[in-house]
């Protein structure tokens, strides 16, 4: 194989890396985006108490079902991004294996609906169900999975950047436990919006600083 060849072959392999990348950084915008898009304009949702994943009930219920399972391929993707980036590097193994993990995470609680409830769809209990269902319990158990992993992928990370990237990734996973975990279930369905903006917005720094950082 000539040099000639080889060149091409490395170029190519550089743009797939970076292609992958910023399908990982879409993945938030995208969810997050079309997640707020439908909560503004579906009649009768009230994100004040109603969560994103109730979208995927209803009539249009199809569109918030596509935007999880997109969006977990879209960090799926990302996270082969990272492993190419990163192997034999700081966080090079467990750092793409967390983000894959999102992204397993984000399709299982798109396949699997949740209960109506809080109101919606229209005539669901107001609040919660008396009784839930299997595929509402795997619902949950994908989203917790999908905030956990992308969590600690923030301090994971981390060991990868200076100071001050450094601390800001252990701050986003430290402010992003904080209004998770925050005792008012009254407020949910906006902390859930406040901290995917958080571990999200930084999957997306950290994907872009990833294909610059390969540049150089």
């Amino acid at each position: 194989m000539t040099s000639t060849t080889l060149t091409r072959a490395a170029t190519a392999r550089r743009v797939s890396t970076a292609t992958l990348l910023t399908a990982g950084a879409a993945a938030g915008p995208l969810f997050l985006g079309l997640g707020l898009a439908q909560a503004f304009t579906r009649d009768g949702f009230d994100l004040s108490r109603q969560p994103l994943s109730l979208l995927t009930l209803g009539e249009y219920g199809w569109i918030q079902i596509a935007n999880f399972v997109v969006s977990g391929l879209l960090a799926l993707a990302g996270s082969v991004g990272f492993r190419r980036a990163l192997r034999g590097e700081r966080a090079g193994t467990w750092g793409p294996a967390l983000v894959a993990v999102l992204g397993v995470g984000l399709v299982v609680a798109g396949v699997l609906r949740p209960d109506p409830s809080m109101g919606w769809p229209a005539g669901a209990p107001e609040g919660n169900p008396e009784t839930m269902s299997w595929h509402s319990y795997g619902h949950g158990a994908g989203a917790m999975l999908s905030f956990g992993a992308l969590t600690v992928a923030c301090l994971v990370f981390a060991r990868r950047f200076g100071r001050v990237g450094a601390l800001s990734s252990v701050l986003v996973a430290a402010a992003t436990v904080v209004v998770m975990a925050w005792p008012d279930q009254g407020s949910i369905s906006v902390r859930l919006v406040l901290g995917s903006a958080l571990v999200f917005g930084w999957l997306t720094a950290v994907s872009l600083h990833t294909i610059t950082e390969r540049k150089h």
